[in-house]
């Protein structure tokens, strides 16, 4: 018979102090970034373990390079499902300080006209909030049943935001110890402050920057104008030819591998009421410029892009400096979806330039990185688990949402332990994540530990 109902009480009898035990935390300058706040890190990695001691877990700070990992382990009944759960406790820095409302460290509830409540500070919603809303459902969990309902291992990173530069070395250096059934992360957004959201997909991810390179120094443009190549001409007209007039990337293959979207996940991406008129307005646009036949749900979620991110070259200082410049240089990115293959992309755009280059020009390229597309099998059933019990909890349907960036630990958790992942979050596009006044609603904090302690019980049951 489930503990369930106990449990749940259990986590609103506690939620003031759960406040203080997260407001502790959030006091924590984590800003992994900056060399000068490793000593905080480092503390804040060993706070975290001794929590999860506190509460049954094995836990250690392990070392790296850069920041410590936090690792811990709990058993649970034989059978059961292993999860690993992965959160980062860096933060990103506060800066420009003078637009905070309130000092970033020094955490508040602020009362709202509507009469709901906020969770103010840097790292409230990412990702302290978020990952400490499933601790204390583990604490609620041992306190009324002395146990969990699963195994349960946890990693908490310390440079998630400073580009991760020592988790894939971890990963396999303790791929053993880290191995489960399937992981759950907790960095991402709910649909609505009233509608829960599970994301099945993520876009991949190529990055390349490149520079046309024509003459052996800068050009008199008066001297050698239309007589010498310019390769900001050259450069911007392979730009121009990466699209066609519908939209749609011209590389050979480019669409190869990509799947489309099932019709019912279509159906219910219509029904969430989602406004293309609003999403592009709020950013002082009207006119969607992706594909002109997919939906703008479809542009940001279900298909890949090619963009350009920079563009470089010449004079670009005070004034006019009539110059030839001797290169050229611009930064792209991809986001891949399906089965594309981010070498085979790569490939793909490098030999479109190429293809396209004078005879006395040449071209020279650098690798960005490069990740997969995931994805989700709608049918997987620890999916439908946590769907279900995120709707008892919030008493509405659970939106199975597509994102548009990329999230690499999720694709690492793929490659190197085979493992899926459920992308479960409470935060909202409003919490200023990474912005001066960074916020997490309380009911997001409150109703995601409740909803943890359902998603546990959930997949318990086979």
């Amino acid at each position: 018979m489930s503990n369930l109902s106990s449990v749940l009480d259990q986590v609103d009898a506690e939620l003031d102090s759960s406040l203080e035990r997260l407001f502790a935390l959030l006091r924590m300058e984590s800003i992994s970034t900056d060399p000068i706040y490793a000593d905080a890190c480092a503390a804040t990695a060993e706070w975290l373990a001794s929590d999860l001691q506190s509460i049954g877990f094995e836990a250690r700070v392990a070392p790296t390079k850069g920041h410590p990992m936090v690792v811990a382990h709990h058993e649970g009944p034989a059978g059961a499902p292993h999860v690993l759960f992965y959160g980062h406790y860096d933060v990103q820095p506060v800066d420009p300080l003078e637009l905070w409302d309130r000092p970033p460290f020094d955490p508040q509830i602020m009362d709202m006209p509507d009469g709901s409540k906020r969770l103010i500070g840097r790292g409230t919603s990412d990702d302290k909030g978020q990952l400490m809303t499933f601790v204390e459902a583990c604490r609620a969990w041992k306190a009324e049943t002395a146990s969990l309902p699963i195994k349960v291992s946890i990693l908490f990173e310390g440079e998630e935001e400073s580009g991760s530069p020592s988790l894939l070395p971890f990963l396999e250096a303790n791929k053993e110890e880290l191995q489960a059934d399937f992981a759950l992360v907790c960095d991402t957004n709910m649909w609505d402050l009233k509608t829960p959201a599970i994301a099945t997909a993520l876009r991949g991810l190529v990055g390349e920057e490149i520079t046309i390179h024509a003459a052996d120094r800068d050009l008199h443009s008066g001297y050698y104008g239309s007589a010498a190549a310019n390769p900001i001409h050259i450069l911007s007209k392979i730009l121009a030819g990466l699209h066609d007039d519908a939209g749609r990337v011209t590389l050979d293959g480019f669409y190869d591998a990509v799947s489309e979207t099932p019709d019912e996940i279509l159906k219910q991406w219509d029904g969430l009421g989602f406004s293309a008129e609003d999403f592009l307005g709020e950013i002082g646009l009207s006119s969607p410029a992706g594909e002109n036949d997919r939906s703008v749900l479809e542009q940001v979620w279900s298909r890949p892009t090619c963009e350009v991110n920079g563009i470089y070259g010449g004079y670009s200082g005070e004034g006019s400096k009539t110059v030839i410049p001797s290169e050229a240089s611009a930064k792209i990115s991809f986001r891949l979806v399906g089965d594309q293959e981010p070498e085979t992309i790569r490939k793909s755009f490098r030999k479109f330039v190429s293809d396209r280059l004078p005879a006395d020009c040449t071209v020279s390229f650098k690798d960005h990185g490069g990740s997969p597309a995931v994805h989700l099998d709608y049918e997987m059933p620890e999916l439908q688990k946590a769907a279900n019990a995120l709707e008892e909890e919030w008493n509405t349907k659970t939106a199975l949402i597509a994102m548009g960036g990329s999230i690499p630990i999720v694709g690492d958790f793929k490659s190197i332990f085979g493992m899926n992942s459920l992308l479960i979050g409470f935060a909202l596009g409003d919490d200023r994540i990474h912005s001066p006044n960074e916020k997490y609603e309380l009911s997001s904090y409150h109703k995601g530990t409740r909803s943890w302690a359902r998603i546990l019980d959930a997949l318990a049951v086979s």
